[in-house]
């Protein structure tokens, strides 16, 4: 995304009041730059015209700058690239809404498959589950650390192979693998078992979320990938809510063959997975032009016009997307330099503490309510309104975040939500205390807006090339997934069942987090403050000399600018 040079095409446009492209008498119409900022539907004036062409300036534009960005030969979406294309608001929301339809919404469905079968242990745990197996809350701990552990160590493997292989062919093959260990869940018979399935689950969803983020980034522009983000993990709390309610059925089945409900758990919902996975083979297609097969249809989702205009809106706003084929794999020399990438280390180390304080609560929360003297049943249902509130709060951070284009401190927000609820967890009596007053004080502060989509975004944006992306997005979700590690141990037997220690450890990491966020909005904000002064420093000649000559790559190059 070359952000500096677009905005010195826009400016010179505009100082010259001129609609065609730089350097150039014959190029058609570009849009009004003005209207870029009216993003969504909530921030455009009365007087938006649907009908105005939509074509934002780009490096395109210029024959000069143009050069330095043209798609390699092998791009999949090479035979829709036209620098000259043009189209209108409403043929690009019209087609916006046709990719969320067609692509978005089995996206997060197969999210949804991937929740359940990962998350439905937390019910598991209101039918007997550790006393069935004879186990205790430490093995729970360590069965959680295996799992986390496990997913961290796969990410960026399968990430490599997703790659290698296209995600529309790995990824459903990920789900069908994963849906075959959980249903044998069905079997488990002690610790032993327990772990083992932990591991193999882990190994086998590690990946999926970064594969899915990948895949869509093919598709949308940046602020759009952020909100499509947040319905994503939206759709990871709509699972949580049918797992919960599944759960209140299916573990009624308590003595159904003899089998205990949570056996029943495991099994149902694994089938269901394993048809999700089924059907991804048929409902993901390769990319925006790669849409036609005898089940997609032989023209394929989208016409020769709408694929024209997914393909150059998403390529004109980041001209990295261009620089892999969608097959092409990350060779180790490609591999190192994404892992030394420094500046996307600031994300990293926010994705490993951010979610801590929160984590410990939401895996005990069933456990907690049943210890409670909550059965089965209400234990589930009690589980329901933290996600409630957790998908509206996310939803506003997402939104607040592109709509004021303020990443660190609306990501931060979520901190400042958790911060009166840990104080109370701390100094209140918390053992006399109404067994409801603590089931509110434990769904408000889960129900926190989590910044996760904010900042899996944030994390592609400061990418800035394929290979990159590929691999930052795998290596942030393994900070995250350490992150789940360290929070998965926090509350110990000897600790429970007031969990005084590792309570206050929460509320000290809450206020690391503080100071962390901030630290990170200063290194982005210096960063960028460093090469304005380079850039700035040239003269026009000289940008032009560096685009054609330098060896500077992704987020290195002079002319992108980091965001925050």
């Amino acid at each position: 995304m070359a952000t500096v040079l677009v905005q010195d095409i826009r400016d010179r446009k505009t100082a010259t009041e001129s609609t065609t492209s730089l350097g150039s008498h014959d190029v058609p119409p570009l849009g009004a730059p003005h209207q870029a900022k009216q993003r969504f539907w909530f921030q455009r004036t009365k007087d938006f015209d649907n009908n105005a062409i939509a074509t934002q300036p780009s490096v395109f534009d210029d024959p000069k700058t143009a050069e330095q960005y043209q798609p390699r030969q092998d791009w999949e979406n090479l035979h829709r690239f036209d620098p000259k294309a043009r189209w209108t608001w409403a043929e690009e929301n019209a087609v916006v809404r046709k990719v969320d339809w067609r692509i978005t919404s089995w996206a997060c469905i197969m999210f949804m498959a991937l929740e359940l079968d990962r998350a439905n242990i937390s019910q598991a745990l209101t039918d007997n589950f550790l006393t069935d197996l004879h186990m205790t809350t430490n093995d729970y701990n360590l069965g959680n650390t295996v799992f986390k552990l496990a997913f961290l160590c796969a990410e960026l493997p399968s990430q490599l192979v997703s790659k290698w292989m296209g995600p529309d062919r790995w990824i459903p093959t990920q789900m069908v693998l994963w849906s075959v260990v959980a249903g044998g869940q069905f079997w488990l018979d002690g610790r032993t078992s327990f772990l083992a399935t932990r591991a193999l689950l882990g190994i086998i969803q590690g990946g999926f979320i970064p594969d899915v983020i990948l895949y869509l980034s093919y598709f949308y522009k940046h602020h759009e990938l952020t909100i499509r983000l947040g319905f994503f993990w939206t759709m990871m709390s709509v699972a949580d809510i049918i797992s919960a309610l599944l759960g209140a059925g299916i573990l009624k089945m308590r003595g159904v063959i003899d089998y205990s409900g949570w056996r029943w758990l495991f099994l149902l919902e694994a089938i269901l997975t394993l048809l999700v996975g089924l059907f991804s083979f048929l409902l993901m297609p390769a990319g925006p032009s790669q849409t036609a097969s005898w089940f997609r249809g032989k023209n394929g989702w989208f016409t020769p016009r709408e694929e024209t205009i997914i393909v150059n809106r998403v390529i004109r706003e980041d001209p990295s997307k261009s620089s892999m084929h969608n097959r092409q794999p990350i060779t180790p020399k490609l591999l190192w330099k994404c892992l030394k990438d420094f500046d996307l280390w600031p994300l990293y180390i926010l994705g490993l503490t951010f979610q801590i304080p929160t984590i410990p609560e939401q895996q005990y929360l069933t456990l907690s309510l049943r210890q409670m003297k909550f059965d089965t049943f209400t234990s589930n249902l009690l589980s329901i309104p933290y996600t409630v509130i957790h998908i509206i709060t996310m939803l506003l951070v997402v939104y607040a975040a592109e709509a004021f284009r303020q990443l660190t401190w609306v990501s931060l927000a979520g901190q400042f939500w958790v911060l009166p609820f840990l104080v109370y967890l701390n100094v209140a009596d918390t053992a006399n205390a109404s067994r409801w007053v603590i089931w509110a004080v434990t769904t408000l502060l889960l129900g926190y807006p989590n910044a996760h989509p904010v900042q899996v975004g944030w994390n592609s944006r400061n990418s800035n090339t394929v290979r990159s992306r590929t691999v930052s997005a795998a290596c942030y979700n393994m900070f995250c997934q350490a992150g789940g590690i360290i929070a998965s141990n926090i509350y110990r037997s000897d600790d429970a069942p007031l969990y005084r220690r590792g309570n206050r450890q929460l509320l000290a990491i809450l206020c690391m987090n503080v100071a962390l966020y901030c630290l990170v909005k200063l290194y982005y904000v210096l960063r960028n403050k460093h090469r304005d002064t380079k850039w700035n420093a040239m003269t026009a000649e000289e940008k032009l000399t560096y685009l054609s000559t330098t060896t500077d790559e992704g987020n290195k190059r002079l002319d992108f600018r980091f965001e925050h």
